[in-house]
Order: C-alpha cells, then sequence, then structure tokens
C-alpha cells in the first residue's frame, strides 16, 4: 500500500489502485471507488544545510538513528518561507549557528523516502557556538578535503559541492564498513 492511505479522508471508503486518464495517458493510483478521491503521494520538499562552520564542514548525527552515521543537517520547509530561509531556520533551530550566507547547491531525488531535497551551502557566522537540539545526538566537523560522501540523496549533494571547490570526493563504500 502506498504509504499510510488505507481508508478515503473524505468518506472512509476502502482505497483500490484504480487507472484512469490524466495528462499524459492513464495513470495507476490510490483512489476512491465511492467518491473518486485521489492520493497523489508527490513527493515531500526537504531542506539540506551542507553547513560550513570556522571553514569546517559540520555533520551530525540524529538522534533516533542507530549506528554512528552522521549527515547534513535537514528539515521540513514551512508555509510562507523561502527554500533559502528555511535551511537556515533549520541550521539554527538544530545547531544554533546563524547562516551569514546561503547559496543553492542543487535539487535531488531521495525516492526511497519520496522526497526531494533542496540542499545549500550554508556558510555560518564564526562567532556563534554549536549547541545541539534534542533531535541530535554529536555532530563531527570535518576538512572538506577529510569528508565521505555517501551514494545517495545529500551524498550527492555534497559531492557536488565539493567539486564546486575543486575537491574530488571520496565516497563510502558501507559494503566494506560492515
Amino acid at each position: 500500500m502506498d504509504g499510510d492511505f488505507r481508508f478515503c479522508p473524505r468518506c472512509a471508503t476502502p482505497l483500490a489502485w484504480i487507472s484512469q486518464a490524466e495528462d499524459g495517458g492513464d495513470k495507476l493510483r490510490l483512489r476512491c471507488p465511492a467518491c473518486g478521491w485521489t492520493h497523489w503521494n508527490n513527493p515531500t520538499p526537504v531542506l539540506a544545510g551542507i553547513v560550513e562552520y570556522r571553514g569546517q564542514v559540520l555533520l551530525a548525527r540524529n538522534a533516533a538513528w542507530t549506528g554512528r552515521r552522521f549527515a547534513l543537517i535537514t528539515g521540513f520547509m514551512e508555509a510562507g518561507e523561502t527554500p533559502a530561509e528555511g535551511v537556515a531556520r533549520e541550521v539554527k533551530e538544530e545547531t544554533n549557528l546563524d547562516a551569514a550566507a546561503t547559496t543553492l547547491v542543487g535539487v535531488y531525488d531521495f525516492q526511497r523516502m519520496n522526497q526531494v531535497l533542496i540542499v545549500y551551502h550554508v556558510l555560518t557566522d564564526p562567532a556563534g557556538e554549536v549547541v545541539l537540539s534534542p533531535e541530535l545526538a554529536e555532530y563531527q566537523l570535518q576538512a572538506p578535503e577529510d569528508v565521505l560522501c555517501w551514494p545517495a540523496g545529500t551524498g550527492h549533494a555534497l559531492a557536488d559541492w565539493l567539486r564546486s571547490r575543486g575537491i574530488e570526493p571520496t565516497f563510502v563504500d558501507w559494503a566494506a564498513r560492515g
């Protein structure tokens, strides 16, 4: 089943996979056979920040994650804010650091989570001090040339950012790490 939708939010009829003509041809989607409601299941926009703090890249480990994998600062966009405002807000909420500048790195798909990642380089005020939100368990600061990228979503964005700085990225080999 697609996501958590099993019943129509309008009439509570069980949803069914129904093919219907749309722009571009027939499309199979979860639909209500009683009232015609359609679950579009569009990807969710997620913001990510490649946080540069005092010349180093800040990577953090989410408190809910098992293992010791570190990643970019991410979060959902709020209504009424631009992506640049949203990533600056997320960085502030999760690390206590103020964004001095935000620059779009790119837009990336993350189909495993049905997300579209909007990734920014966030240059932070070097006078700030890192204070993690309860959402994050720990952080690391790494020189850009020492950062290992991962072969998915934000890892590809990090690799693109490194290339833009003249650094050829190195990708972590998950199979070799066990």
